[in-house]
């Protein structure tokens, strides 16, 4: 396929620091760095150049919504959404990372979650909004796995992010809509493909949780992903997508088959960058009894309250932040679930600088 101006915007991307690509027919490309929106210094695009990108991605013509993955022609790689804006074509595409970040890089309690990744069998669940870096947290955890251990890793993804080079470890990578049906069918079928660890690109509904709590009863990792905004939040969602009838014998299955619970967003820094912030749980010894026995408030005063090592809030990471110098009071009051009480933690911070300078 001959050059196009959508080649030539996916190079200039795949050189530069952005991280997502808005394109809209009629107007210039728009790429999201840091926290900024800007247009790049390019012709409009138009429905012609719009319509390469449908064709290359596969999209069925006439199609208003379309997912994707795309590689540019010097090998990058884009996870793409086709989509229909205005009656006109338009695109959002993410580039992903050719190389996979270690743990310790990406600011994640890697400690910890090498103790996870390590388990031999159980639920690994990695939540929060769009755009967070799930995906890129599980595949660090997957990259330890493979430099660490001879393990089968089947991954059931929509579309898959990160291509993973064997070491020790070996990769079955199946795409939802072209290797598999649904996430609920790849799982299902993963199950009679000799795995070890088992990566859900997200869990969507009850057929996909109760395949991923079952994969874990029966000696499997399984990692999986949700949109969700707390680590209580979920525990919480997890047990609704049951019926009410089913939700107590859910619980008491989540309760002894969790490993670990780990909640992010990404802040805006002093600098202008962004920064992970993090919530996690190590579901052991109470937090079991309380998620059997559906205890919400208590599961976050554990989290909130929990050593360290094994449990943080996210207010609590926002302190170690602000102590820092990472983020801003302001940008932290404002971002914080519970700003009186944060403010609180703040003027604590405060009052013990003074007593140390006193």
């Amino acid at each position: 396929m001959p050059s196009s101006l959508i080649d030539d915007v996916l190079r200039v991307v795949s050189e530069s620091d952005v991280s997502d690509l808005i394109l809209h027919a009629g107007k210039v490309p728009m790429v999201r760095r840091g926290g900024e929106i800007l247009g790049l210094d390019s012709p409009e695009v138009s429905a012609d150049d719009l319509a390469v990108l449908w064709q290359r991605c596969g999209a069925p013509a006439g199609a208003r919504d379309f997912d994707a993955a795309l590689v540019a022609e010097n090998g990058v790689r884009f996870r793409v959404n086709l989509l229909q804006q205005l009656g006109a074509p338009a695109a959002v595409l993410r580039r992903i990372r050719s190389g996979i970040p270690d743990m310790d890089a990406l600011g994640l309690p890697s400690d910890l979650i090498r103790e996870w990744a390590a388990r031999p069998a159980g639920i690994i669940v990695v939540s929060g909004p769009t755009g967070s870096g799930k995906s890129t947290t599980v595949a660090a955890a997957l990259e330890w796995i493979n430099e660490s251990f001879a393990r089968h890793v089947v991954t059931i993804e929509d579309p898959i992010e990160y291509l993973f080079a064997p070491k020790r470890s070996v990769f079955t990578q199946r795409e939802v809509g072209i290797d598999t049906a649904s996430y609920a069918e790849g799982l299902r079928r993963s199950l009679r493909q000799n795995p070890d660890v088992i990566f859900l690109g997200e869990i969507r509904d009850a057929a996909s949780a109760i395949t991923a709590l079952q994969a874990a009863e029966t000696g499997h990792l399984v990692f999986a992903t949700l949109h969700a905004s707390s680590c209580g939040d979920v525990v919480e969602r997890l047990q609704f997508l049951f019926p009410a009838l089913e939700r107590e014998s859910v619980a008491r299955t989540l309760a002894n088959q969790l490993v670990g619970v780990l909640c992010q967003r990404l802040v805006p820094t002093e600098e202008g960058s962004l920064v992970l912030l993090v919530e996690y749980f190590s579901n052991h010894g109470s937090s079991r009894n309380i998620i059997a026995e559906n205890r919400m408030p208590d599961l976050r005063d554990f989290i909130s309250r929990g050593d360290p090592r094994f449990a943080r809030s996210f207010a609590d990471s926002l302190l170690i932040l602000v102590k820092a110098g990472r983020v801003s009071e302001e940008t932290a009051l404002a971002i914080s679930e519970n700003p009186q009480e944060f403010s609180r933690m703040l003027r604590g911070i405060s009052s013990s600088a003074q007593a140390t300078r006193r």
